[in-house]
């Protein structure tokens, strides 16, 4: 909110200055004769970019498909992600995401839940995809690895039970939607895909 308000001074409609509403949350033209004070157009409220987080489950519901970016810590996976376009449902968002990423066609999309990410204005729209496909080509601009895991070894590394590998399993901390979503499909069970 504090970067919005530092950014956003002055009437994108005629710029004159500002004013703050509605403890913070609204901006308002301090010029009364400004066409954004009038119909439907008269506040400024801050901007949200969208953005699909999907977690991949393989078409027979065994396994998930995660990815890794260069920057992540060694070991760590995380669900796949991108910007929505404008005028893209989320479903269709999350279908383009993963095909562009990792070459899987997807079918059924499923809403999981949503979480605002501060950087510096997300919204990141949580969801379930059904793979049609299987057979991964990597977006090497986009990700360094994706694979897909078993059902049983991302649960074992979300329970931190992987002892002695020299390379652990890891996914993001149960704060970020990533990991709720990874959560979610470990408590689903096959005849619920």
């Amino acid at each position: 909110m504090l970067e919005w308000h530092d950014r956003y001074k002055y009437c994108p409609t005629c710029g004159s200055s500002m004013t703050v509403h509605e403890a913070g949350y609204k901006r308002k033209c301090e010029k009364q004769d400004c066409r954004s004070n009038r119909g439907i157009h008269n506040s400024s409220y801050p901007r949200t970019d969208s953005a699909a987080i999907m977690i991949v489950i393989s078409p027979d519901g065994t396994k998930c498909l995660l990815g890794r970016k260069k920057q992540f810590p060694r070991g760590m996976y995380s669900c796949l992600a991108g910007f929505m376009e404008p005028g893209e449902t989320i479903e269709d968002a999350v279908r383009r995401e993963v095909h562009e990423e990792s070459g899987i066609r997807v079918g059924k999309v499923e809403y999981h839940s949503s979480q605002p990410w501060p950087m510096p204005s997300q919204l990141m729209i949580g969801c379930i995809a059904h793979a049609l496909t299987t057979d991964i080509t990597i977006d090497k601009e986009e990700l360094e690895d994706a694979r897909w895991f078993p059902k049983q070894q991302v649960a074992k590394s979300l329970q931190g039970r992987v002892k002695g590998e020299s390379n652990p399993l890891f996914f993001p901390p149960w704060k970020a939607i990533a990991h709720q979503l990874i959560k979610a499909w470990i408590g689903m069970s096959s005849s619920n895909l």
